[in-house]
């Protein structure tokens, strides 16, 4: 009999008591098993009404078994557009024998859900199937020993299906998860002592599965950040330069004139110090009051370069220098290699650019915030946000909703703040609505970055001695509107908190005796703001690095993969380098012996940007005359460990080399000493469908290997192969990105 045919026969007589959830929590330490019913079902009832996070050590709480055979899980990470609200019930329900369709998740809500760091860094599925996995097998435990009490049959008597738990020797004896729960609610700690599946035994993880959010965001029902509303509240918008100036400038303010909106009707001014928005009843008299406020603003006192002085005025710039990562002597290595390759890059200023501009709704009061947002990191909004309002942590709630995906430090908290401010300063709830020139014009830029990197080899091909030198500033501490309406000092992260060389892509993939890597960091304060972009500054560590490692092959007269197979550092890299090339149709040859008039080249390159293994394989085209280079195919390959749910991950290698096409091809800041210019699609334009190449993901399943990142690991290595490519259409370096037409017909030239 099939769990669905026992679920319909179920004997009624088996039923405990119905409508209630088993909830299973995981305190850092164990204690007895606790079957309090009275208190459990008073505090489901205050479920929410709590400040958290969940105290570990008590209430917990990660999942729960309904009384219809149904599970919720909760999750400590947001939903960004990458699956997570698939992938890690995914994890959950394997471990539970529940089939994807039975179990759920809920939105992240620092009155509800677990703190388990925020939404980056490819964390979702590395740092959060482990605690759910874990969580899962506990409660699956507990199930049984309440089964085989049920049953009065011995535990390794049991089986379990659907959820529903039957007696190998004795099928027609059955009860079902919800059944045995009834309007109980556990308290459990941890045993430890929980089996988690062999990976030889899954199911589920590691099987494609549709996303479960998936129909929802085709048909337009799915409900967004921008569709966020609440009772009573005005429409509002900030106001500030169209661009933002030097970080350590900020914005102030030399004059106000509110009169000059009064002909709209009940717009009004917020101000706290430099801070201003406006607000209405009406979101277009909000925006139209925004536009017509007369503001006069000071000049800059720390002008910027303009765009064509951004790297003389970085090498002129005082730095904070370190050695982040040495072995042997490197200096050595190179001057007794028998080839040498140098190469320099300059990459620029790039921005998260999401297609809807960030939004949050708030509501204030003297004793309480609620404030809805697409934060990443709701439990950091929370506690930035109290600080501002002047609330104690635990009287502000955040809740989160998915918007319009940024991949990295964009201006959700900033949105957040402003929303929380505006909010207490009109006395009503706030929604809040940046325009893009908000959005474009003072985000938390990506850094850009010069980089220089020597490398030698022996006669046979095997690197001896590297070295990397990088230069770039750090990101930003504080959110713009705290720096406004608190006159809060511009900071930029503690020294080494920030992305500065990565070991990983700077050389991390070759096996190399002799290495110095050394980090020159600038001040963030004389910059544009900056916050991480989706693989920080990995693209132009890779840009840079692998181009150097493809002209040692190009002076051995060796093709390209050959040299990298001849280095690589362990069988990882060789994985996607061997995944890269075979998906793509590699031949061997060495690069640039087929230059032509009209060209076409092809690459390949390596690279990450924390945990897991990329490689990608690009076939370009170069028009000699026009400069202006096309991108034909990219071949993404990713080892991430386990991947619970191939079909997400292969439409995240996707989606990376869309996007690297766009940071490779158009994205640029473009800088005045009054300010950052692009402030619009037009200023700042990204990739277009006619930009799209064909593109071919490549999943390397580890499936024994515990979970690694998948959101941003190939983007490095697809620029590494963009730039090779170049080389091996044109014979010539491109030191520079994006590969605008002016870039490439100097590059030709040079």
């Amino acid at each position: 009999m099939s769990a669905r045919d026992v679920r319909a026969a179920f004997d009624r007589r088996f039923v405990l008591k119905a409508g209630g959830a088993l909830v299973i929590g995981f305190p850092l330490a164990g204690r007895a098993l606790a079957q309090g019913a009275d208190a459990a079902v008073a505090e489901n009832l205050v479920r929410g009404a709590q400040a958290g996070p969940p105290d570990a050590e008590q209430i917990d709480t990660w999942l729960a078994i309904n009384a219809d055979n149904s599970a919720t899980l909760y999750m400590g990470y947001a939903e960004l557009g990458q699956g997570t609200t698939t992938a890690l019930p995914m994890v959950a329900a394997e471990e539970l024998d529940l089939e994807i369709g039975q179990i759920d998740s809920v939105q992240l809500d620092t009155n509800i859900t677990p703190y388990q760091g925020g939404t980056y860094s490819s964390a979702s599925i590395a740092r959060g199937a482990p605690g759910v996995r874990r969580a899962a097998a506990e409660a699956r435990q507990a199930l049984l020993a309440m089964a085989s009490e049920f049953l009065a049959e011995p535990v390794e008597n049991l089986s379990v299906e659907g959820g529903v738990v039957s007696a190998v020797n004795a099928p027609a004896k059955v009860v079902t998860y919800g059944e045995l729960v009834g309007g109980r609610r556990f308290d459990l700690a941890f045993t430890g002592a929980a089996p988690v599946k062999d990976p030889a035994d899954y199911r589920l993880v590691g099987a494609r599965a549709a996303r479960k959010d998936m129909r929802a965001k085709v048909t337009g029902d799915y409900a967004y950040m921008q569709h966020e509303r609440m009772d009573g509240m005005l429409h509002a918008r900030i106001v500030r330069p169209r661009g933002q100036r030097a970080y350590g400038d900020g914005a102030r303010v030399v004059s106000l004139d509110e009169s000059s909106i009064a002909g709209i009707p009940g717009a009004r001014v917020l101000r706290q110090g430099d801070f201003i928005a406006v607000a209405a009843p009406r979101e277009w008299d909000a925006v139209r009051a925004a536009q017509m406020l007369a503001v006069e603003w000071a000049a800059p006192e720390r002008p910027l370069p303009d765009s064509a002085d951004l790297f003389a005025r970085i090498r002129e710039s005082a730095t904070d220098d370190a050695v982040i990562e040495e072995r042997g002597d490197a200096d050595a290595a190179l001057s007794d290699a028998a080839f040498t390759a140098s190469f320099s890059s300059e990459c620029p200023y790039q921005i998260h650019a999401p297609f809807a501009p960030n939004c949050a709704t708030a509501d204030v009061r003297a004793d309480s915030a609620r404030i809805v947002c697409s934060s990443q990191d709701i439990y950091a909004t929370r506690r930035g946000v109290a600080a501002l309002i002047g609330l104690a942590e635990e009287q502000v709630r955040v809740q989160y909703r998915e918007g319009s995906g940024t991949y990295g430090k964009s201006c959700y908290d900033d949105c957040a703040q402003a929303a929380a401010l505006a909010s207490q300063l009109a006395g009503a709830p706030v929604r809040m609505q940046f325009m893009r020139w908000d959005e474009h014009g003072w985000d938390y830029c990506g850094p850009p970055h010069i980089g220089e990197v020597r490398i030698g080899a022996d006669a046979d091909g095997r690197i001896t001695g590297y070295a990397y030198d990088g230069w770039q500033h750090t990101w930003s501490f504080v959110e713009t509107t705290q720096q406004l309406a608190t006159g809060a000092p511009a900071a930029g992260w503690p020294t080494g908190a920030s992305r500065s060389v990565n070991p990983l892509v700077c050389g991390g993939m070759y096996s190399i005796p002799a290495l110095r890597l050394t980090d020159h960091m600038l001040k963030v304060e004389d910059w544009l703001r900056a916050g991480w972009l989706r693989s920080p500054l990995d693209l132009a560590f890779a840009f840079t690095s692998e181009q150097a490692v493809d002209d040692l092959a190009y002076q051995l007269g060796m093709d390209p993969v050959e040299f990298r197979r001849r280095n690589i550092a362990d069988d990882r890299w060789l994985g996607v380098l061997e995944a890269a090339a075979e998906a793509f149709g590699w031949e061997p040859r060495p690069a640039a012996d087929r230059v032509q008039p009209v060209v076409t080249g092809r690459g390949i390159g390596l690279g990450t940007h924390l945990a897991s293994w990329g490689g990608a394989a690009a076939e370009i085209a170069v028009n000699r005359s026009t400069g202006r280079v096309r991108i034909i195919r990219l071949v993404g390959a990713l080892d991430a460990g386990c991947v619970v749910n191939p079909a997400i991950v292969e439409a995240q290698i996707t989606g990376q080399l869309v996007q690297t096409v766009g940071r490779m091809l158009h994205e640029e800041v473009q800088l005045t000493p009054g300010g950052a210019a692009s402030l619009d699609w037009a200023s700042y334009p990204v990739a277009r469908f006619a930009d799209t190449p064909q593109i071919t993901p490549v999943v390397v399943q580890r499936i024994d290997e515990p979970c690694s990142g998948a959101g941003e690991e190939t983007m490095a290595a697809a620029a590494a192969a963009i730039g090779n490519a170049f080389f091996d259409a044109t014979g010539k370096r491109i030191s520079s990105f994006p590969m605008t037409q002016n870039r490439v017909l100097t590059a030709l030239n040079a």
